[in-house]
């Protein structure tokens, strides 16, 4: 679209969109969710046994972490044993029937995980599940 000033002059408008502060707020937002994106799944290093079957997890759940130096963590928190059906009741609707998943670092004894189990199934919560990472099949017969 042209027009004529004042002093006769023909001048065209500017109509591009200037795209470089758009640009530069996507790269920091991309640049934010890259750092930030490997500490969503838990802040809690635990290294999982490795098993063929796996399943996904979908819904609403409450995680157990059982660290190699034996710590006891629901969600992010540290907990007692001695107080963690009480925590993890507090946290589920439908303590009963809501799955509790236990992820163990596989360095830990046997003896301490199946405390764990106990204190749960003292506090009647009985639907448990392990969490464990997928076994590579690649390359095995």
């Amino acid at each position: 679209m042209a027009f004529t000033s004042p002093k006769g002059t023909t001048q065209t408008s500017m109509s591009d969109i200037n795209v470089t502060p758009f640009v530069d707020v996507m790269l920091v937002l991309l640049v934010i969710f890259m750092v930030t994106a490997p500490l969503l799944e838990s802040g809690i290093e635990v290294d999982l046994p490795k098993t063929r079957t796996v399943k996904v997890i979908s819904e609403e759940r409450v995680v157990v972490t059982i660290d190699k130096r034996q710590t006891i963590y629901v969600g992010n928190d540290p907990v007692n044993i001695h107080r963690l059906g009480d925590i993890i009741r507090q946290r589920l609707k439908d303590a009963d029937k809501s799955p509790v998943y236990i992820r163990c670092d596989q360095a830990v004894s046997f003896g301490a995980f199946a405390q764990v189990i106990d204190a749960l199934k003292q506090s009647n919560l009985t639907n448990i599940n392990i969490v464990t990472e997928p076994l590579n099949t690649k390359g095995t017969t």
